[in-house]
Order: C-alpha cells, then sequence, then structure tokens
C-alpha cells in the first residue's frame, strides 16, 4: 500500500477545478444583468477605503492565494462584499488571484458549501497554489450578524439597494482585511511551502 504524504487535500482537484471555472471579478460583472451589476458598482464607490496599516497587513506576501468567492449577482450580501473582497485582493498584490464563480455553475459546490443546512452566498475558500484549502468563510461576518440581531431580524431581506451605514461597511471591511491577513500568514508560515520555496 502506498503511504499518504505528510501533507494533501483530497479535494485540491475539486477546487483547482472550480476554480478555473470561476470568473474575475470584472469577468463575473460584465457577464451579469446589468442593473444588478451596477449595484456592485456602487456599492464599492461607498465602501471607506482601507487605512495605511490595513493595506500593509496585506501587502507584501510572497504566497500564492487564490481566493474563491461563491457569489449571486443579486445577493445583498453578495452586493456589499464582493466589492470589499476586490478592494483588499487587489491591496494584497498579485500574488493574490480572486475569482468569482456563481451558485449555479455547479451543483457539487452547490452540496460542498452549503451552510446549516442552505445554499448561502457568499462564501469565500482560501486556496494555496496547490489548491489546498487554507479556510472558508460565510455567509455574514460577526458585524452584520450583530446589527441584524439588534433589529431583530425583522421581515425584509436586505437587497443590496440601501447600503448599511458608513460604520457597519468600515466594521466589516475590517473584518475580511483580518481574514485575509490570517489566510497569508496561515500559507507563509506553511511548512511545505516554506520547504519548497526555501524561506
Amino acid at each position: 500500500m502506498e503511504e499518504k504524504p505528510v501533507y494533501y487535500d483530497k479535494r485540491a482537484g475539486f477546487w483547482k477545478d472550480h476554480f478555473k471555472r470561476a470568473q474575475n471579478y470584472g469577468e463575473y460583472l460584465a457577464g451579469s444583468e446589468t442593473e444588478k451589476a451596477r449595484k456592485w458598482a456602487e456599492m464599492a464607490k461607498k465602501l471607506p477605503p482601507l487605512t495605511e496599516e490595513q493595506k500593509k497587513r496585506v501587502a507584501g506576501f510572497k504566497r500564492i492565494l487564490n481566493v474563491l468567492m461563491y457569489s449571486g449577482v443579486w445577493c445583498g450580501d453578495c452586493v456589499r462584499q464582493g466589492p470589499m473582497l476586490h478592494m483588499i485582493a487587489s491591496a494584497c498584490g498579485d500574488n493574490v488571484r480572486l475569482r468569482v464563480i456563481d451558485r449555479e455553475a455547479s451543483q457539487e459546490l452547490k452540496d460542498e458549501l452549503r451552510i446549516l443546512g442552505a445554499m448561502r452566498v457568499p462564501t469565500v475558500v482560501f486556496l494555496t497554489e496547490d489548491f489546498f484549502e487554507v479556510g472558508r468563510f460565510g455567509d455574514r461576518l460577526l458585524a452584520t450578524y450583530r446589527a441584524k440581531a439588534q433589529r431583530e431580524l425583522g421581515a425584509a431581506c436586505e437587497t443590496g439597494l440601501v447600503p448599511p451605514p458608513a460604520d457597519q461597511l468600515a466594521a466589516e471591511l475590517a473584518e475580511w482585511v483580518d481574514i485575509f491577513e490570517r489566510m497569508l500568514l496561515m500559507a507563509r508560515l506553511s511548512p511545505p511551502l516554506r520547504q519548497r520555496h526555501g524561506d
């Protein structure tokens, strides 16, 4: 019997295939319904800019990090978080590659990324250069759940038409910066990648 390597991810091929099928951010929006894509562009203008400290925390990492966003262009949470992810990935530099895949693109992916049994978007999967999973996060971040709990969830579903208050956007953006930094550090400190790259 062949011995397994110490480090492996049995789903690396699955992730690699779905990452190849995904589109870059601009392509995803260009191929979406114009009115829905417009909401993403409008939200991008409402986001607070990254601080210099936030930019420093995510820039200059030597590792490739593949970031797969599972999305629905119609989804209010995606309208808000998609532009945040794009902003942060851009600040990271060329080694961070953000790709977006629509929720309807793959039944396998739908089943893999269910949260509480539901098909929730967005979900973001972070992958190494070998397409080993580093981590996944979705569908809403803590800042959003805190705000929703404060409002006791109400009957209306968010549509992305009305942006949340600026302080909530800043809190959510800061959470995503923390997540990116964590994923970047995990990939940078990975023993097999350090051995491969001699650092």
